[in-house]
């Protein structure tokens, strides 16, 4: 007869083993990805989030963070999800492909000195990948978000970019390693952009 519990209990100790075996690696590129945002957003820009399935929910997620509020009343941040838009994501698909979903987004919408958050927990999404590529294009800097070995995507980093990957195999763990580097990320954009609380 199958535990459940042993199972819930070895979920949670392996998401706290996983987050201790990374954090001394992942903290300097939190926080270099932190100021690049922060740069950004005081300059005027604005950050471009966009990833396919649980990464479209933690794109969403992050925008609704700096546009609404993290964990204070603070003006409202600049950032859009590429993830939502319904009209654009199915025309662009069904006209072209749905390789190209972002990045004609980041095409239309994007300009220099704007960050594109690139997530993909296998870090090979096509659309993500061609998402970077028309970032660069545009003088946009990348913030990439993956797993694993970090796929196309650590290939494509250039000066100014930041990687925070999360060294491992398993798509569960890495996605839990994404989320809580996202409140890092809003939690470090607060209090660069407004004092420490």
């Amino acid at each position: 007869m199958i535990n459940i519990e042993n199972r819930i209990t070895r979920h949670f100790q392996d998401s706290v083993d996983t987050k201790q075996r990374v954090v001394t690696a992942l903290t300097p590129r939190i926080a270099a990805a932190s100021h690049a945002m922060v740069a950004c957003l005081t300059n005027g820009g604005k950050i471009l989030s966009c990833g396919n399935g649980g990464s479209a929910g933690d794109a969403q997620h992050f925008a609704a963070e700096l546009v609404g509020r993290f964990e204070r009343e603070r003006e409202e941040l600049a950032a859009i999800a590429l993830t939502t838009d319904s009209s654009i994501l199915t025309a662009v698909a069904n006209d072209y492909s749905f390789d190209e979903i972002f990045s004609k987004q980041v095409r239309g919408l994007g300009k220099s000195g704007d960050v594109l958050f690139a997530i993909s927990t296998s870090g090979n999404s096509k659309n993500v990948v061609s998402a970077i590529k028309a970032a660069h294009l545009k003088g946009m800097h990348v913030v990439g978000m993956t797993g694993r070995n970090g796929g196309k995507i650590a290939g494509l980093m250039q000066t100014g970019d930041v990687l925070l990957n999360v060294d491992s195999q398993t798509t569960t763990r890495i996605q839990e390693v994404h989320l809580l580097m996202l409140h890092c990320l809003c939690d470090a954009i607060d209090n660069l952009m407004f004092g420490e609380i």
